[in-house]
């Protein structure tokens, strides 16, 4: 799951119904709760309750690994035309070590083919 998904359930945006059917047991990366967590922080937020609330969802923050940081980068090449982000790569590098599918509301993310199954929310 990577942050766009995360915050759409968080803000109860277009196709939060679909994330929330997947929170429970969900991964996502430490990278993409930094991204939600400062979203939330700028919006006047306390960080440590929306790490409460994932926790209590059953949402597990995966550590951001060599492996990932390799992946990442190998997935540099691929994505740069569809202009994702380090967080984005993060994720897609998370779900190819778990063998997971990762939910997105970001249809860029969507439209990488880099091996990794990708599902839109919305």
């Amino acid at each position: 799951m990577d942050a766009a998904a995360l915050v759409a359930y968080l803000d109860a945006e277009p196709g939060h119904d679909v994330v929330a059917a997947e929170l429970a047991g969900s991964s996502v990366s430490a990278v993409n709760v930094a991204e939600v967590l400062g979203r939330a922080a700028r919006r006047g937020h306390d960080p440590g309750e929306i790490v409460r609330v994932l926790e209590g969802l059953g949402v597990r923050t995966e550590p951001f690994t060599e492996e990932d940081a390799l992946a990442v980068a190998r997935f540099a090449p691929e994505s740069r035309s569809l202009g994702l982000s380090l967080a984005d790569r993060a994720c897609l590098a998370l779900a190819a070590r778990s063998k997971a599918v990762v939910l997105t509301a970001d249809r860029a993310l969507a439209r990488a083919d880099l091996g990794v199954q990708v599902e839109l929310i919305r």
